[in-house]
């Protein structure tokens, strides 16, 4: 969105200030408010975190997406880090230890990413972008550091400095900015080495496009003096030289009266703070990380690491009081506890996949139930099951290939016959369940969803108390009885679909499942 030419047009509105999420329950005097809680950054963790996706990125730097292997959102405030152990030596070696910061924003915490630059001198850069891939675990602490945003800001005038692969922090304060409603004031100058050496260019002219709040300066430094002609650097039309009062002066006149949040090497946040401070903005107004430093530096940093570590340590130590603790609306955002700590949850299979292959189109099957109901068919993906699809059909499956026809390849068609399942299990009825290729026997007084899983038939489910819906499955034939709480509507009653977290069998049944 755009600011509008005509003063007579109406102007969109926004609040007053920047608000994280999380502040309101902070300020609260009446409790916790449900998932806000939950969501809130209030101490670091330990945890395990899988790799589900890496992104190139410009200036030799590589994005890697993590989600926690306990199924909770990452809480962290944007410009914070974690501390991760890179198995570079072996699984079976000591780990190295490295702390980056988390470039995605707190705002979307189910998955969160960070950024790592290659040098080629490096032992954990080089290995991350030549061995880290989807699917690898690594074991992580935090979130670390107070290099972040304001949990309230009425006045959030923002002047961001970066250099390199300083940008990681200060994207999740720009992303996390764009993502908030709240009034809000940035310019972003980030110097590079090169018109191609911009990590988040794209994203970032985006962004300044969509929202009139950000502003996004490049520079490339005093590089592109003497360069030859036809070069890109000979044709960049962005700024030039490197950090100076000056150059501070003329882009952002008003640096005074913002707070300035720096990120890059030692040296040129040195310059930023003299530069600062002849512009005369306050001590109290910046705020630095550093990617490199002197040995006081790197002290430092490892005494927050070390603090994060305690913290961390006291809190899984008392895990089980800590959450019992907790309003019960909490439960579904917090992960689960054991003796030997966060118990991972578990999903759809990961399966990685080249992030530029075509989405595969594979054509349907129909599956006759020749004596479901009227006719009963269900349609389905042939290759879905071998290809890890726990819902899918089992069309191919060697281990149920006797309860389905022959398929060849370009039929349209396939008969399945329950009668060729297996059954197991003990009760007055029978579920046929036509995907996984088996016959359940399960009571009357015992619901579906139950008798299902302990037989090892895969259906997703959250609550499983007939709300969220997620165990939604089509009764093809049969009679249950369902208390649902809301999870489904009539329409999809009439279509023939039910809750198995909430139904029992009223007679024999055959479920797409």
């Amino acid at each position: 969105m755009k600011r509008l030419a005509d003063p007579m047009t109406p102007l969109a509105q926004r609040i007053r200030g920047l608000e994280m999420p999380w502040n309101r329950v902070l300020s609260s005097t009446t409790g916790p408010a449900g998932a806000a809680t939950a969501l809130g950054p209030w101490h670091p963790q330990e945890f395990s975190a899988e790799c589900v996706e890496t992104i190139p990125e410009a200036g030799d730097m590589m994005v890697f997406v993590f989600r926690r292997m306990d199924g909770a959102p990452l809480a962290f405030r944007s410009g914070q880090y974690i501390n991760i152990d890179f198995p570079v030596h072996g699984p079976g070696a000591e780990p190295v230890s490295r702390s980056y910061s988390i470039s995605s924003a707190p705002t979307e915490p189910w998955t969160f990413s960070i950024t790592i630059k290659r040098d080629p001198k490096g032992l954990v850069s080089s290995w991350a972008h030549e061995s880290l891939r989807v699917g690898a675990v690594l074991e992580m602490l935090g979130p670390v550091g107070a290099f972040h945003l304001a949990d309230y800001d009425r006045r959030a005038r923002y002047l961001l400095l970066a250099a390199g692969a300083g940008i990681t922090p200060l994207m999740s304060m720009v992303r996390t900015i764009h993502s908030l409603p709240g009034q809000a004031d940035v310019v972003l100058l980030y110097h590079g080495s090169a018109p191609d050496r911009f990590a988040f260019a794209e994203e970032l002219d985006f962004l300044q496009k969509a929202d009139f709040r950000i502003e996004v300066i490049y520079t490339l430094g005093d590089r592109v003096q003497g360069e030859e002609s036809g070069s890109a650097a000979s044709t960049w039309v962005g700024k030039t030289g490197r950090l100076s009062t000056a150059l501070l002066e003329e882009v952002v006149p008003d640096a005074n009266g913002r707070q300035v949040f720096a990120c890059g090497p030692e040296g040129y946040l040195n310059t930023a703070t003299e530069c600062l401070r002849e512009l005369g903005v306050d001590d109290t107004s910046i705020f630095m990380e550093f990617f490199s430093g002197d040995r006081a530096t790197r002290a430092e940093y490892a005494e927050e690491v070390a603090i994060a570590g305690e913290i961390a340590e006291e809190i899984a130590s008392a895990s089980e009081e800590y959450y019992e603790a907790q309003p019960a609306a909490l439960e579904m955002y917090e992960p689960e506890y054991t003796a030997d700590g966060p118990v991972e949850v578990t999903g759809a299979p990961l399966e990685a996949v080249d992030a530029l292959a075509e989405v595969p189109v594979e054509p349907e099957i129909e599956l006759i139930v020749p004596d479901a109901g009227a006719g009963a068919a269900v349609e389905t993906d042939p290759t879905a099951a071998s290809a890890g699809d726990p819902t899918a059909a089992s069309v191919g499956d060697p281990t149920t290939a006797s309860a389905v026809a022959a398929v060849e390849p370009g039929d349209e068609t396939a008969v399945v016959d329950p009668a060729s399942f297996a059954t197991v299990g003990e009760g007055e009825h029978t579920m046929a369940f036509v995907r996984s290729g088996l016959n359940v026997r399960v009571a009357s007084d015992e619901f579906v969803l139950d008798a299902a899983r302990r037989a090892g038939v895969k259906i997703g489910a959250n609550c499983q108390e007939g709300m969220c819906g997620s165990c939604k499955v089509v009764k093809l034939d049969g009679d249950v009885d369902m208390n649902h709480q809301g999870g489904i509507r009539a329409r999809e009653i009439d279509a023939g679909k039910f809750l198995p977290c909430c139904s029992t069998a009223l007679s024999d049944l055959v479920i797409d499942a």
